[in-house]
């Protein structure tokens, strides 16, 4: 969450960023659009337009046939429509515009020379509330069945939005399975990126993806018990219901699988905009892994509430903050790349809270977040004044582990965590465990390896009783280390050398890994093949640049 002033700031330089593309033609408009792009060379490497001398995409004859259609007063509603084909420097494509909502169940197939479009805000089914079978929210239309649909991607898939405000919402009660694969990953992306107008500075094109479940969360919309089955919440920019929230823990979304999402993060209303993904509420029955987040205008993803599990995250060139963290979530995230911006005001690389208010006020609602983070490498570069002034922050009493890390920040402390007089994030976060008010105690800090601007590991201001604890011996932590990181994020020297703890040991949930950071050596490549590469962070030839997309021959 970001402030106004860089919310403005980043929307007006995303219009004028998109401005030229609209003012030519509008793929909307049932026509072609052609674009005379030069940039389109290289092999796919660092900020280049990718795959230069490959073959250029053709269009397909015409749009696929889904199982959406329905037929209304005779007419055939909710199937693909055909609006016409654009021009990028990868080759020409069929648009393939989606419907407002699916209704039934559906699969979008890859095929070559089709590019899917949304347009707008998109919706797979109706909030079917908080309870399978239970009463419909007074907005769902009246008769919609409570069993739930799902909407399949396949592998390899493309899908592209029109403009800011179009976004995929995965309404609760529904599911999406969106599972590519390392060699076929699944990129959603902004149409600037289809035309060829994007670079390594390029944000905020579009909304971005929205999971909503029925797992417990905290700050509820109306006076409800925080973390009961009447406690729900409004998705954060949405001007329409887009509502989360329950008591069944183990909900399922679905699955959410290698998967890209770039250009992301649009101001929807007010002081609140979208993230690359988004998780409200999202249960522990589902997938989701092998995601890259790039160049996000808020951030990376944001997770409120909820019992999911996490794995294999890579965010590039976020905006606000990689990783941020509230409203009652509880669960492991394990293997994480982040790598901010180098220029820009990014904000820190995590963002902890437990309630989405953060004041003493709060305090007391449960669940608390306890979000426990393993095996992560998390690297800052901005150069910001402002905001969380550290690459970690913790606050509103959050409660967190923090394990096998390793964390650079070229301008800030690494860890930042507020004290029990901050007048606004005033809860102490060194209090003893209570389990009778859901709180699990002092965080936890084991085998972290911490790199700060000016040596400082640790933010000045924060609990000496913190700084102490995280000194322990035997905790093996090092608020001095010297990074000897290669390729900006993969073990060095120092960080192979470093003891590692093994995560289980602190939560059954977690892999057994015997390396701090993320990735161990150089022979360890989850990262490659399914990430795209920019300015930002290279993650090997196997990979395309960002500025450029896939093939679907």
């Amino acid at each position: 969450m970001k402030p106004l002033n860089w919310i403005v700031a980043g929307a007006v330089a995303a219009c004028l960023a998109g401005c030229g593309a609209e003012e030519i033609a509008s793929p909307g408009a049932g026509g072609s659009i052609t674009i005379n792009d030069n940039r389109f060379s290289g092999t796919g490497g660092t900020g280049g337009g990718g795959g230069g001398g490959a073959h250029l995409a053709t269009p397909a004859g015409a749009c696929p046939t889904i199982a959406n259609i329905e037929s209304v007063a005779g007419v055939l509603v909710g199937g693909l429509k055909d609006d016409g084909t654009i021009s990028g420097p990868s080759g020409e494509y069929r648009i393939c515009t989606l419907p407002a909502v699916f209704k039934k169940n559906t699969t979008l197939s890859r095929i070559a020379g089709v590019l899917y479009r949304i347009d707008g805000r998109v919706d797979v089914g109706y909030d079917l509330g908080p309870v399978q079978g239970g009463p419909l929210p007074p907005h769902v239309p009246a008769g919609t069945s409570t069993t739930g649909i799902a909407l399949t991607i396949d592998p390899g898939v493309i899908i592209f939005a029109t403009s800011g405000p179009s976004w995929l919402n995965v309404n609760r009660g529904n599911q999406i399975n969106a599972a590519g694969t390392a060699a076929r990953p699944i990129v959603f992306t902004s149409r600037d990126d289809v035309a060829g107008f994007t670079s390594d500075s390029s944000q905020g094109q579009w909304g971005g993806v929205v999971l909503l479940g029925r797992a417990p969360i905290t700050d509820c919309a109306t006076g409800a018990t925080p973390g009961s089955v009447d406690c729900y919440r409004q998705t954060e920019g949405s001007v329409n219901e887009a509502w989360f929230g329950g008591a069944t823990p183990a909900d399922s979304s679905g699955t959410f699988k290698y998967v890209q999402i770039r250009y992301s993060g649009y101001v929807l209303s007010g002081n609140s905009e979208l993230q690359s993904l988004t998780l409200g509420g999202v249960g522990s029955g589902t997938t989701i892994d092998h995601i890259h987040s790039h160049n996000s205008s808020d951030d990376g993803f944001e997770v409120f509430g909820g019992r999911v599990k996490l794995r294999y995250f890579v965010i590039t060139g976020a905006d606000d903050d990689s990783i941020d963290v509230d409203t009652g979530y509880k669960g492991t995230i394990q293997y994480v790349i982040a790598v901010q911006k180098s220029s820009g005001a990014p904000d820190g690389v995590v963002e902890l809270d437990t309630a989405g208010t953060n004041t003493t006020t709060s305090e007391g609602q449960t669940p608390r977040t306890n979000m426990k983070l393993a095996n992560f490498t998390l690297v800052h570069q901005g150069t910001s004044s402002t905001g969380n002034i550290a690459a970690i922050r913790l606050r509103g009493g959050a409660d967190a582990t923090f394990v096998n890390g390793v964390v650079t920040s070229s301008t800030w402390a690494g860890i930042r965590v507020d004290n029990s007089t901050d007048a606004t994030f005033g809860i102490d976060i060194m209090r003893p465990a209570n389990p009778a008010v859901d709180e699990a105690g002092s965080p936890i800090f084991r085998s972290v390896l911490i790199q700060g601007a000016g040596g400082v590991g640790i933010r000045a201001g924060s609990p000496a009783a913190f700084t102490t604890e995280f000194n322990t011996t035997g905790f093996n932590n090092n608020a001095a280390y010297l990074a000897t990181l290669t390729n900006g994020f993969v073990n060095g020297a120092n960080e192979t050398s470093a003891l590692a703890t093994d995560p289980k040991t602190l939560d059954a949930e977690f892999d057994t890994t015997t390396w701090v950071g993320a990735v161990r050596n150089a022979t360890d490549t989850w990262y490659t093949n399914w990430t795209c590469n920019s300015s930002t962070a290279n993650f090997g030839s196997s990979g395309v640049a960002c500025t450029s997309l896939p093939s679907l021959e």
